[in-house]
């Protein structure tokens, strides 16, 4: 890797399936990159990869074969608008979503050796509570958790929060209100959210946006476009360009934990794996 620089890390999750969190980090990606920032995404859905569908990108090579040592980081990235890198993990395969402690060495040691200099690393985690959710989550400088206003997703959130929480030391979340047709109703999003954390969990949540519910969103996405590039005026967009601005201001560590690379050690924490790794397995 190059100088190490500082790199914001920003884990976008959800718990749920659905609730827009590749569209928002895809969204954000953009509207940094267009602020001049060099901004990373690393598809981190290891079994159900959809960053590149999403953008009706061909991908050759994905972050399977790095873990093969078939190639690098620098070799499997693709561009996408504005200029932003994109990581593509792989679809429909299983063994993905179960790495090994030498796959999670050989992770570190890809982005260890990555030449391709980085302001922004924007993960897209898979849907659920998985292992690499919360690895992926834990190992993040901020968690921004999106919500829609359903019963399934307030519970799915909160069961993610309460994990990150409870077992892995996260006690910061930022929410992302989606899908919401005012302010107000994000507003009463957040506080059915809170509700429930408050009571029963030591954690601090933080309502960062409200997204619109819009009708060009959807359109940008059939469309396999951005909405903040291919409907700029629309609701949507604006609401995620203003997200995005709000998390550039998010301080970034002046210690060790601003590398890359030590984002990266962060995922091998997991006792079991260490345990593993230990044993030789």
């Amino acid at each position: 890797m190059q100088k190490m620089n500082r790199v914001q890390v920003i884990a976008v999750t959800g718990g749920k399936g659905g609730v827009g969190k590749t569209n928002i980090t895809l969204n954000m990606a953009s509207a940094m990159a267009a602020q001049g920032k060099r901004v990373m995404v690393l598809d981190a859905d290891l079994g159900l990869a959809n960053v590149d569908v999403l953008l009706g990108i061909r991908v050759g090579r994905n972050l399977s074969h790095v873990l093969r040592g078939e190639c690098s980081l620098d070799d499997v990235m693709v561009e996408g608008p504005q200029g932003i890198r994109i990581i593509p993990a792989t679809s429909g395969n299983q063994s993905m979503t179960e790495l090994s402690p030498l796959e999670h060495v050989s992770l570190i040691r890809a982005f260890s050796e990555m030449r391709t200099p980085v302001d922004v690393l924007l993960v897209d985690t898979a849907a659920g509570i998985s292992d690499m959710v919360l690895s992926f989550s834990r190992a993040s400088q901020e968690v921004l958790v999106v919500v829609c206003d359903e019963p399934t997703s307030i519970t799915d959130a909160y069961a993610l929060i309460k994990l990150l929480s409870r077992e892995h030391g996260v006690f910061r979340f930022k929410i992302v209100a989606n899908m919401v047709r005012s302010q107000r109703e994000g507003n009463e999003l957040f506080a059915k959210l809170t509700r429930v954390t408050d009571k029963f969990l030591d954690a601090s949540l933080e309502l960062v946006a409200c997204i619109p519910f819009d009708g060009n969103l959807r359109m940008a996405v059939r469309r396999q476009a951005l909405v903040v590039n291919q409907y700029p005026k629309s609701p949507s967009a604006i609401a995620i360009r203003a997200l995005a601005s709000k998390a550039l201001t998010w301080p970034t560590p002046h210690r060790a934990e601003g590398h890359l690379q030590f984002f990266v050690e962060r995922l091998l924490m997991n006792p079991a794996i260490e345990a593993q790794g230990a044993r030789g397995e």
